[in-house]
């Protein structure tokens, strides 16, 4: 009898945790990888054994972020993406929005331990996820590539800081009151100009993502910058990822070898966007410019597989640990 309620209740607490994690599957190679990446890039000294930090402090804030999109729409999610734990039936809608709220708490007293910085980008991803998702901010696609690239950018702090120390266990008087040494940042000047320019390139180049999707957000009416400005944002591509590969190069102080594959990668990428323009196109040059999956139906499974390819984006993220090796003090 123990047994069997022992096996039930692990059961019970396997799916749950299943269920979680496939709030954030879709994103792992997407968002936490990539962002992990950049952190441990980043990070003033680089210690291994504290780089799990990193990873777990940017999921539970990409936990966040999925439970505050994906109970927006779940109809759309039914037809588009059935997938999902919501239209996959794992959870209901108003489960999923109650931890949604019970994450932010979470998320701020976990930044709370590794000190002010972690804390502020916890507070600003917050605030910047309600008003994307909630507050509608996803609506336009100026918006939309600003919004988005603040909470990249606050992920990006975030796993920075956590992956420069460890969690300091001491209590909330000594954090708050006596604000001993755990409460020092663990982002220098090379880290937040490294966050300055991934905000910025994510920004100005994000919509390198919308382009596969834009006779759907046609028909939803959804404005992004390739509905909007089709041609011209066809051309922000070709002049801009070859422009911020060098801009990148130049201030990490690549080689003139190195600089020169990356102008030329980047010149390739950006150009596919304005020399080939169908849906499959396009899709295939997001993966050269992101990450990207390929989905396969198989009856009534979903296989999601992943293509690999030298990603534009995220080989800008290993540029700041490049610095660091050749040129860091």
């Amino acid at each position: 009898m123990f047994s069997q309620a022992l096996t039930a209740r692990a059961d019970s607490i396997a799916h749950h945790l299943e269920t979680v994690f496939l709030f954030t599957q879709n994103d792992v190679r997407t968002t936490l990888i990539p962002v992990t990446i950049f952190a441990l890039s980043t990070v003033p000294k680089f210690d291994p054994a504290h780089a799990w930090h990193a990873p777990l402090w940017i999921w539970f804030h990409l936990l966040q972020w999925n439970l505050a999109n994906q109970i927006q729409d779940p109809e759309e999610d039914r037809k588009n993406k059935p997938s999902r734990p919501i239209p996959a039936g794992h959870i209901s809608v108003d489960s999923a929005a109650d931890i949604r709220w019970v994450m932010v708490p979470v998320c701020l007293i976990l930044s709370l331990w590794y000190g002010t910085q972690a804390l502020l980008a916890s507070t600003v991803f917050a605030v910047f996820t309600n008003w994307y998702n909630e507050l509608h901010g996803d609506k336009m696609g100026l918006s939309k590539n600003v919004l988005t690239a603040i909470v990249y950018g606050c992920a990006e702090v975030g796993g920075t800081v956590a992956a420069s120390k460890s969690i300091q266990l001491q209590t909330f008087y000594h954090l708050l009151i006596k604000r001993t040494g755990s409460w020092n940042s663990g982002m220098d000047k090379v880290g937040a100009l490294a966050v300055a320019l991934s905000l910025t390139v994510f920004a100005t180049t994000l919509h390198a993502q919308d382009f596969k999707d834009e006779e759907g957000d046609r028909l939803t009416g959804r404005c992004t910058l390739p509905t909007m400005f089709p041609k011209a944002a066809r051309f922000s591509m070709m002049l801009g990822i070859p422009l911020w590969s060098f801009v990148l190069s130049h201030v990490w102080k690549l080689d003139a070898f190195s600089t020169s594959a990356f102008v030329a990668y980047g010149a390739y990428v950006g150009t596919r966007f304005v020399m080939y323009d169908t849906v499959g196109a396009d899709k295939q040059s997001c993966k050269f410019y992101s990450v990207s999956r390929n989905i396969t139906w198989e009856h009534t499974e979903v296989k999601l597989t992943m293509d690999s390819y030298q990603l534009w984006f995220t080989l800008g993220h290993l540029l700041p640990g490049y610095w660091r090796f050749f040129y860091g003090v």
